[in-house]
C-alpha cells in the first residue's frame, strides 16, 4: 500500500517511519512511503535521516516533485503541513501577546491566523486527492486540526479524519495511574480539538473517576491535573485536556509567556533552522543531529504550563505514543485490521443523529469512535450540558467563522472569529490583531484579496 506524507520534510517524519517499522508483520503493509514538501532542503535532509535510521521492514521511500505526483495512487494521505513555517508561527504568537492576549499556536488568535493561511492550501490538497486518489483516506495532522479537518471535509467529505495525540494521551496516563490496561477501560470524552474533557472512566462496569479524583497520589501521575491544578480538576469532576490550561489559567499563562525570553515558536524556529542547516551541511550525520534536536524538543513541550504549575521537568511517564501511533492505528483499522476505539475529529452528525444537538451536522468534534474498514462511527456519549456545552458552542462558532472567512473572502467573519473567542476581551483589540496579521503575514492578507 502507498502512504503519502504531505509535509514530508517536517521534523517529526522519522517518528512515523519508526512506528511503521515497529508494527508487527502483516498489521500494516506499507510498501511505499512517499514524501512531498515545498522545501527542497528540508526534504533532502529528511530523506537522509530516514536512510540512516536503518529500521527493520523499511518500505520503499520516495520523494515527489508535486502534490499530484505524491498522492496519485495513494491509499492513505497524511497531511502534516505548516504554511509559512515556524517563522510565521512566531508572528502568530507575538501579535496577540503584544496586546496582552494569549499568543499560542492553536488556541485563540494565533490558531486562527494559522488556520486562515492554511485552509486554502488544505482545500487544494483535498481537491487534488479527490482527483488523483478518490479512494484514499486523508488523515489530517495539520493544526489547528479541528478547523482544517472541517474545511477539508467540504471538499472530500467523510474520507477526511482529523487526529490528535492529546486526548488519547490523557486516557493512556489515566490507565497507567489506575494500573489497568488501556484497552480494558471504557471512557467518555467530548470536546473539540485542544478543548475537551474526560468525563467517565470505568472498568468492568465500575466507574473509577471518583476514586481517581479523590487520590492525590493518582492525580500526581497525570500531567493534565498537575498543570491545571488538582483542586480545580476535583471541582470540575472531570479531567480536562491539557490545552484547557490556557482557558482555566489564562492570566497566568499570558504573564508567564510574556515574561519568558522566547515564545515556544521562537525556540522551535531557531532550533529547527539550526538543525536543518547543520544537517544539510553534514548529511552523513543527519540522523544523529535529529536525535539530539528531538530530545530537546520533547523536554520543553508546554514549558510555560509547567512553570506556572511549578511542575519541574517533564517526566518520562508524561510522554505517550504521539501523532504517528494514532495515525497508524487509524490506518490499520481502516485497511482491514481489527476495529479500534479511538478519539478522533469527525463530523458531529452520523446516520442522521447529532452527537451534540446544539452544533451543526458538519461541525467537526473530537469524540470516541469505533473505527473499522468502513470508517469511524461515533460512540454513544453522555449529554453535553452547562459550561462544557457553552465553551464548545462558542469556540466552534468561531472556528466555523474562520472557515467562512476563507471561503467567502470575508474579513468581517475573520474579525468576528477572533473577537468572539472566549480569551479575547475586546473587539477593538481583535480588529487590531487581524490588521497586524494581514500586514505581517502575506498569506493571511491574500485570503481576503478578490
Amino acid at each position: 500500500m502507498k502512504l503519502t506524507l504531505v509535509g514530508g520534510g517536517g521534523f517529526r517524519v522519522p517518528q512515523l517511519l519508526e512506528a511503521i517499522a515497529q508494527r508487527p508483520a502483516g498489521q500494516i503493509d506499507v510498501t511505499e512511503l512517499c514524501l512531498y514538501d515545498v522545501s527542497e532542503q528540508r526534504l533532502r535532509v529528511m530523506m537522509a535521516v530516514l536512510k540512516q535510521m536503518r529500521v527493520a521492514r523499511e518500505p520503499q521511500i520516495t520523494a515527489a516533485g508535486s502534490i499530484a505526483e505524491a498522492v496519485r495512487g495513494a491509499d492513505f494521505v497524511f497531511s502534516a503541513i505548516r504554511v509559512g513555517g515556524t517563522g510565521e508561527r512566531v508572528t502568530d504568537e507575538l501579535v496577540p501577546l503584544s496586546h496582552g492576549i494569549l499568543g499560542q499556536e492553536t488556541v485563540g488568535p494565533g490558531g486562527y491566523s494559522y488556520a486562515l493561511r492554511t485552509i486554502p492550501v488544505a482545500l487544494e490538497l483535498a481537491r487534488t486527492v479527490a482527483r488523483e486518489a478518490p479512494g484514499a483516506w486523508v488523515v489530517n495532522f495539520t493544526n489547528p486540526a479541528g478547523i482544517i479537518t472541517q474545511a477539508m471535509r467540504t471538499v472530500f467529505g467523510q474520507r477526511v479524519i482529523g487526529i490528535c495525540d492529546t486526548p488519547i494521551g490523557l486516557v493512556t496516563r489515566v490507565a497507567r495511574a489506575l494500573q489497568i490496561p488501556e484497552e480494558e477501560l471504557d471512557y467518555d470524552y467530548v470536546g473539540l480539538n485542544h478543548l475537551g474533557w474526560l468525563r467517565s472512566v470505568s472498568h468492568g462496569g465500575k466507574e473509577l473517576l471518583p476514586t481517581l479524583l479523590e487520590s492525590d497520589a493518582l492525580l500526581d501521575q497525570i500531567e493534565e491535573t498537575r498543570l491545571i491544578g488538582r483542586e480545580w480538576v476535583r471541582a470540575l469532576g472531570v479531567i480536562p485536556n491539557e490545552y484547557l490550561f490556557y482557558y482555566y489559567r489564562n492570566r497566568e499563562a499570558v504573564a508567564q509567556i510574556r515574561a519568558q525570553k522566547n515564545t515556544r515558536g521562537q525556540f522551535l524556529a531557531r532550533q529547527q533552522e539550526a538543525f536543518y542547516a547543520r544537517a544539510a551541511a553534514d548529511l552523513p550525520h543527519a540522523w544523529e543531529l535529529w536525535q539530539a534536536a528531538h530530545a530537546q524538543r520533547e523536554e520543553t513541550y508546554m514549558a510555560e504550563a509547567r512553570d506556572v504549575a511549578h511542575d519541574g521537568a517533564r517526566r518520562a511517564a508524561d510522554t505517550t505514543g504521539g501523532y504517528q501511533e494514532v495515525a497508524l492505528n487509524v490506518m490499520s483499522a481502516l485497511s482491514g485490521g481489527p476495529s479500534r476505539r479511538m478519539i478522533l475529529n469527525v463530523a458531529n452528525a452520523h446516520a442522521g443523529a447529532r452527537v451534540i444537538p446544539a452544533l451543526a451536522d458538519d461541525a467537526v468534534v473530537e469524540i470516541p469512535c469505533t473505527v473499522d474498514s468502513s470508517g469511524p462511527v461515533p460512540c454513544a456519549i453522555a449529554p453535553v450540558e452547562g459550561a462544557q456545552l457553552g465553551l464548545i458552542a462558542q469556540v466552534k462558532a468561531c472556528e466555523s467563522a474562520v472557515i467562512q472567512a476563507v471561503i467567502a473572502k470575508d474579513r468581517a467573519a475573520a474579525w468576528q472569529a477572533i473577537a468572539l473567542h472566549p480569551l479575547v476581551d475586546s473587539v477593538v483589540q481583535a480588529r487590531q490583531i487581524l490588521d497586524e496579521y494581514c500586514e505581517r503575514i502575506p498569506e493571511v492578507a491574500a485570503v481576503f484579496e478578490r
